[in-house]
């Protein structure tokens, strides 16, 4: 379990964080979500100790603290929103990268097992001995994705995955493909936290949601008691219409004002 409390993070008389609960259990996809500044990369960072925080960060009935570097290199992983884009190296020894926690000199045949399954699971085995320099912006961003799955592709329980805007550059079926693969993770025994801005997306994949503004939680839970239509207008302080998506039955996120329908002939005699 991963469990936040009384998460409170400050860069001199900013506040940048203010009072954060949550508790995440395995086997759950947690989707962070707010407006631009809401405080979601910086609740990431807590989570990697990228940043200094006062409360408590608990992962396995345990401070966060307490984790060896050894062990946290094979228990927990992040994907950045920023990633090196100039990496001379065939695709295959980027995602080599994340299994480097796991040898010291030489790769042996399960490392090699593991590259191999997850260039398969972002579809990037085709690309496995191009270079990575030649990539596209999305294809770069499948490799760090396989990266960060052949780092945590090992029997431990209960691993923790931090996706920091994962479906950036992708198109619209990579961004299903690499939702299903997290969620795959999840369903594992395992816990995946991601920062996205498709609130639609996020209801068809979170387990839990939390809603942030301002640096302070607004509202915390599984997407139908979060994603309401009058939360979300005072949120992002735009209109919207939140109805039953007509496959999966989740929220549905409508932006926009109700045209009137005398307006609609008008423009559409």
């Amino acid at each position: 379990m991963l469990a936040v409390n009384q998460l409170n993070i400050s860069i001199k008389t900013r506040r940048l964080l203010q009072d954060i609960n949550f508790n995440i259990q395995p086997g759950e996809l947690f989707v962070i979500i707010g407006p631009n500044g809401a405080g979601k990369s910086t609740l990431l960072k807590a989570l990697t100790e990228e940043i200094n925080y006062s409360g408590e960060i608990n992962f396995q009935q345990q401070s966060i603290k307490k984790w060896t570097t050894a062990k946290l290199a094979k228990t927990r992983a992040k994907f950045s929103q920023h990633h090196q884009q100039d990496i001379p190296l065939p695709v295959n020894e980027v995602v080599m990268m994340g299994r480097y926690p796991y040898f010291a000199s030489k790769p042996n045949l399960t490392d090699l097992k593991v590259v191999s399954e997850s260039l398969k699971l972002t579809e990037m085995s085709a690309f496995k001995d191009k270079s990575y320099n030649q990539l596209s912006g999305g294809e770069k961003q499948r490799v760090h994705l396989a990266r960060i799955f052949a780092q945590l592709n090992n029997e431990f329980q209960e691993k923790l995955m931090l996706l920091d805007e994962p479906l950036n550059n992708l198109d619209v079926y990579y961004q299903h493909k690499v939702l299903e693969a997290v969620k795959g993770f999840a369903k594992k025994g395992n816990i995946a936290a991601i920062v996205m801005h498709d609130l639609n997306l996020a209801a068809q994949f979170a387990d839990r949601i939390l809603l942030l503004k301002d640096g302070k939680m607004v509202k915390y839970g599984n997407p139908k008691q979060v994603l309401t239509s009058k939360t979300i207008c005072d949120v992002y302080d735009f209109p919207c219409k939140v109805m039953s998506h007509p496959l999966a039955q989740t929220p549905m996120i409508v932006f926009g004002e109700e045209k009137s329908t005398s307006i609609i002939q008008n423009i559409n005699p």
